[in-house]
Parts: C-alpha cells; structure tokens; sequence
C-alpha cells in the first residue's frame, strides 16, 4: 500500500518514469501568468511557454473557468456522437482561415499522423497508388508516432526502431532546388514548417513557401503546413500561413491551441475531405468537449486586432532587450524568428555551454528553452506582461554575468 505521505522529489522521476525525459531539478508546483514557483517556493518567469503551449499563460483565469463550467456539463462522448464544443470551435477555425473541415485529436503527432495520411489516401484514390513520396526537410520535426518522427529530418529520433517507413524523402529547407530535384508525378504532398523550431529557430523564406506551392500545383501534390508550433498567434497572425500569401491544402495545430489543454487539429479543403468516408481513420479523445470548449475560448481571446499586435510589440521588446544583452556580453550571432517564437543563435567560442546558460538561468529564475546544438529559444506566453520582460532580461542578465564573466 502506497503511503499518503509519499516524498515527491526530482528522484521519484528516476524511480518511476519511463527515462525518455531528463527534467530539470526543480519542480514546478504552481504557475500564474508568466511565472512559476517550485516546491520550495522559488518563483521562475518562463519564457518557455510550455515549449509554445501556454499561450495565454498559465491559469488564466478565463479559461479556468470554462474548464470548470464545461466539467458540470459534459466530459467525454466518444466520437459515436459529436458534441456542441467540438462544432462550435470547428466552425471558428473554418471561419477564420482556408479550410471547410476540421479533424480534432489530441497532440501534434496525431494532427501530423492525420495529415500524412489523408495526403497519400487522397493521393491513391484520386490518382494512382504509386503516387505516395512525401517530401519533408532536414531539420524538421514533425511528431514522436513512428510515422511522423520518420517524416521529421532528424534521424536521432528515428534511428534504431527497426525498418522505417517507406516512400519519405528529404530536401533541404530553404533551397527550392533540391526539392526540383525530388518532386515528381508520384509526390502526394509536401509537408513544411514556417519556421523550423526544434530545428533552431529558422524562418522560411517567402519566396521558398510560394515557389513550393506553384510545385506542388505542378504535380498535384498536397502542401501540408505544420503549424503545430506557430499556429493560434504565435507569429502575430492566427496562423502562420497568414504571413506569407500562401495557401496551403492542409494544415494541422496543436501546442497554443489548447493554452495547456491538450488537443489539436487538422484542417483541410473539401476537395481534399471529399474522398474520406466514416472508418477511414479516427481517434478516441478527438474532439472532446472539455478540451474543445477550453481551445474555443483560447480562439476568443487570442483572435482579435489588438492581442495580435500586441504579440508583435512584444516580441520587438523581447529583441531589443536580447540586443543590449548581446551588445554586452557578444554571445549571439543572430537572433531570429517571428512573432513569439524566438531564437538567439550562440557564438561558438563563448566559455559556456548552452545548458550551464541555462542551468544558470535557472538559479536567477528565468527559463528558457533550446532549440538544436546552440539556439536558446523562446516562446513565451503571448500575453506575457512588459514587467515580465523587463525582470526576465534582468535575470537573464544576471545569469550570463555568473556564467560568462
């Protein structure tokens, strides 16, 4: 029998857990807004945003209590039925971007696994089965599944599992002439970041997405944008795709979505959806209310003129601030990004590693994120207050002094 005063600590994870994580080690107990506070009471600005998840910070109070309203009401169905929630935030998302219809899951890995599939069935049923090579981009990453950690360009992740999946090749992000030189009549889809950000930060160019959208028409290929982490105003629009003037055929959200909720999305045309019949795929907790009613209030809020330049101001903040930190202590080479989704490239002489910057970080109690071999990313909540900024640079500041100097 398990005692009720078991001690929780960072060695019960090492006890317990499945070791795919290495936490840090402290343990979050409570978050309000952009900050944190740790079993002992330590309080932490995160700059981390649930690496891009708490869009709106956390506990806001907004959704708390629609979380609460819809647990008096309706928790789980089962897609044998739909529920209001689910149409509702369904009819939003259709009525403020590209698509007509919608497939609700649960985390971007399902978003992406229900996005590779409907390319190649569409593909198959409405051309020929060889019409099946999906082209991806190195660097990328596109979900955890065996699918789409496949589909993703970092082999670290997909290496050592056994046989992977066929008919998935890579060219390189930013550079339209390898995909001329992949593309072909057997292409069903193209699937793209508008910034890569697990693989550092980078943005796409404009001319990059509209010269692999006039491919993709060229050889009736399906242009998949993976917005998982850039979507719901992370980069200052509602979705990314916004920005650029280019329509994609699908499109799939999670992270933001959900302001910590978990769920996500797919989005796509009526052509595309026209030649999916009931069976063809599904999932258990897509769609559930909870989670729905929750992402429908994050939409509300987060879709209106002013919160959408607002992310556009802070980030300006976050840059400047980053600037004069960097005029001190020359760290970075670049800083780059788009909206909220930052990142800081270092300089590859500094005297620190990237984790003792952030280990130090941590002790000034500030969090930030990585993002490849040397990028410190950020992704804060979208509503993230100015004095937060400022306190967080401050710390940051203070962190670089012990590390560096």
């Amino acid at each position: 029998m398990i005692s009720k005063k078991i001690s929780i600590t960072r060695d019960t994870f090492d006890q317990l857990i499945l070791p795919v994580y290495n936490p840090v080690s402290f343990i979050p107990v409570k978050g309000k807004g952009s900050r944190i506070w740790d079993q002992e009471g330590k309080e932490y600005i995160d700059f981390s945003g649930g690496i891009a998840v708490t869009s709106l910070g956390h506990c806001h109070p907004v959704l708390n209590k629609i979380l609460k309203n819809q647990s008096k009401i309706l928790w789980h169905v089962s897609n044998v039925f739909t529920n209001e929630p689910a149409l509702r935030l369904a009819k939003k998302l259709v009525s403020f971007s590209f698509a007509s219809r919608v497939f609700f899951a649960n985390s971007g890995a399902e978003a992406n696994e229900a996005a590779f599939k409907l390319a190649r069935y569409y593909s198959c049923k409405t051309y020929n089965t060889k019409k099946n090579i999906i082209i991806s981009f190195y660097n990328s990453f596109h979900g955890r599944t065996f699918f789409t950690v496949s589909v993703g360009g970092q082999s670290k992740y997909s290496d050592n599992f056994g046989p992977k999946p066929k008919g998935i090749i890579h060219a390189s992000f930013n550079n339209i002439n390898t995909v001329k030189n992949l593309i072909n009549n057997n292409t069903c889809a193209v699937v793209v970041e508008p910034i890569q950000g697990e693989g550092g930060v980078i943005p796409a160019s404009i001319s990059f997405l509209k010269e692999l959208r006039t491919l993709c028409d060229k050889y009736n290929a399906l242009l998949i944008f993976d917005e998982i982490q850039t979507g719901i105003g992370r980069t200052g629009k509602l979705f990314s795709y916004q920005n650029y003037d280019v329509i994609p055929d699908i499109l799939t959200l999670a992270k933001s979505l959900g302001g910590g909720f978990p769920i996500s999305a797919m989005l796509t045309t009526k052509k595309v959806a026209s030649i999916i019949s009931p069976g063809v795929h599904g999932t258990t907790y897509g769609g559930n209310p909870l989670a729905c009613a929750v992402a429908e209030s994050v939409i509300d809020i987060i879709n209106t003129k002013k919160f959408l330049s607002g992310v556009e101001k802070k980030s300006k903040r976050i840059i400047r601030e980053l600037n004069i930190i960097n005029k001190r202590f020359k760290l970075f080479t670049e800083i780059r990004g788009q909206g909220l989704l930052i990142g800081a490239v270092l300089k590859s002489n500094i005297s620190c590693k990237i984790n003792e910057i952030l280990n130090f970080s941590f002790l000034e109690g500030v969090i930030f994120l990585t993002a490849g071999n040397n990028v410190i990313r950020l992704a804060p909540s979208l509503n993230i207050r100015e004095r937060d900024i400022i306190e967080g640079m401050k710390r940051f500041s203070n962190a670089l002094e012990k590390c560096l100097l």
